[in-house]
C-alpha cells in the first residue's frame, strides 16, 4: 500500500513576503488604473460645466459628499505616486540605480515623496 503525498505547491502569500520593490511595482500598476478611472471623473466635471450652471451645481453637491472626497485624494496620491515611479524609470533608462540597496532606498523615497506631494497639495488647497 502506497501513501499518497500531495504535490508541493508554491509558497503562499502567508509564507512568501513580497519585497518592497515588488509591492511598489504592483502599486504602480494599480495607480495607473486609478488614473485612468480619474480621467472619467475629470470628464464628468467638464461635462457638467458644459451642461450649464444647474448641472455643475449638482456636480458640486455630489463632489462635496464625504464618500467622494477620499476618491479625489486617492486619485491625487495616485498621480503623484505614478509621477515619482516614472522618475525612477527614467533613472533605470539611464542605466542607474540597479543596486539592490538603492532599489529599496528609491522605493521608500517614492512613497515618501508621493505622500509629501499629496500632503502639500492638501495644505495648499
Amino acid at each position: 500500500m502506497t501513501s499518497h503525498h500531495p504535490r508541493p505547491t508554491s509558497p503562499h502569500l502567508q509564507i512568501y513576503r513580497l519585497p518592497l520593490t515588488g509591492l511598489i511595482s504592483i502599486t504602480h500598476r494599480i495607480t495607473g488604473v486609478l488614473l485612468a478611472a480619474g480621467i472619467f471623473l475629470l470628464m464628468s466635471v467638464f461635462y457638467s460645466l458644459a451642461q450649464g450652471e444647474a448641472s455643475y451645481r449638482n456636480f458640486q453637491i455630489l463632489a462635496g459628499y464625504w464618500l467622494v472626497k477620499p476618491v479625489f485624494w486617492g486619485i491625487i496620491f495616485a498621480l503623484f505616486f505614478h509621477l515619482c515611479h516614472g522618475v525612477r524609470h527614467l533613472l533605470w533608462d539611464l542605466g542607474k540605480s540597479f543596486n539592490p540597496a538603492l532599489l529599496n532606498l528609491y522605493a521608500t523615497m517614492e512613497l515618501l515623496c508621493a505622500a509629501g506631494l499629496a500632503l502639500l497639495t492638501w495644505l495648499l488647497f
